[in-house]
């Protein structure tokens, strides 16, 4: 089922009057760049514990496909239509032809827009790169609280270097990436989860189901981490990834997701 399917059913079905308790909260996490064999449940040598729990009880797919980049990606997440049809077929150029404009189209929905017309609290937190303008940005599509980029490529509060120009925005307006609200200084994985656990505590207080957008830069370059999470893989990939991918295959297999 395609998801701008699931979209029409989510407007259909959701707008009506049920009690917020009766609607779930909905976290949508977003990685950049990340390979389908790096968290635990698909084989990798790191530990994800929470995201495996989930895969756990939930689903894990098999075969799926995205476009490869980051924009078309996320413009198809959002709409639940081919990345050309919502306006973004490449990158956020415009490259002056139909489908390939490097903003979101006004001739489409977001997620958000649907859900919060159901009387969610949509938020996002991360990593926004479909388009910037008046028109185009979170709060113009539908998302009442947010706390994000433009574009990407932060992580520290203090990074320095081309992507020191970065622009943050809190819920649409254009903060400093030391603003005291943020508790700085930050890592940005933990700021993006951090911020969206407010929302949430918001929305709970409200009485209010929550969709959440948790759209993270991790992990496309450039790899900048902690110290301490740095330290806990130090010496691990020495052996080159011709041994790391033999073993991570074995572990798909002994799980059944692939076959030998």
């Amino acid at each position: 089922m395609r998801l701008n399917t699931i979209l029409g059913i989510l407007l259909a079905g959701l707008s009506l009057p049920l009690a917020a308790e009766e609607r779930p909260n909905i976290i949508l996490i977003m990685v950049d760049d990340m390979g389908f064999s790096d968290i635990g449940c698909y084989g990798s040598e790191i530990p994800t514990p929470h995201l495996d729990a989930l895969a756990e009880r939930g689903a894990k797919f098999s075969q799926f496909y995205n476009t490869g980049r980051c924009c078309p990606t996320r413009a198809s997440l959002l709409t639940g239509l081919y990345s050309h049809q919502a306006g973004i077929g490449w990158m956020t150029t415009d490259q002056g032809v139909p489908g390939y404009r490097g903003a979101l189209s006004d001739n489409c929905h977001t997620i958000a827009e649907v859900l919060g017309e159901a009387g969610y609290l949509t938020a996002i937190t991360g990593k926004w790169h479909v388009g910037y303008s008046p028109t185009v940005n979170p709060t113009a599509r539908g998302f009442l609280r947010s706390l994000n980029l433009e574009l990407g490529g932060i992580h520290f509060w203090n990074q320095t270097g081309r992507m020191a120009s970065r622009r943050l925005h809190f819920n649409g307006e254009q903060i400093p990436r030391d603003d005291p609200r943020l508790s700085p200084p930050w890592y940005g994985s933990d700021l993006w989860t951090e911020q969206g656990i407010k929302f949430l505590d918001e929305a709970k207080a409200a009485k209010k189901p929550l969709f959440w957008y948790l759209a993270h830069v991790a992990p496309h370059f450039p790899c900048m981490a902690p110290e301490s999470t740095i330290a806990k893989y130090r010496g691990k990939y020495r052996r080159g990834w011709d041994n790391l991918a033999r073993e991570r295959h074995a572990r798909q297999v002994a799980s059944g997701l692939i076959d030998k």
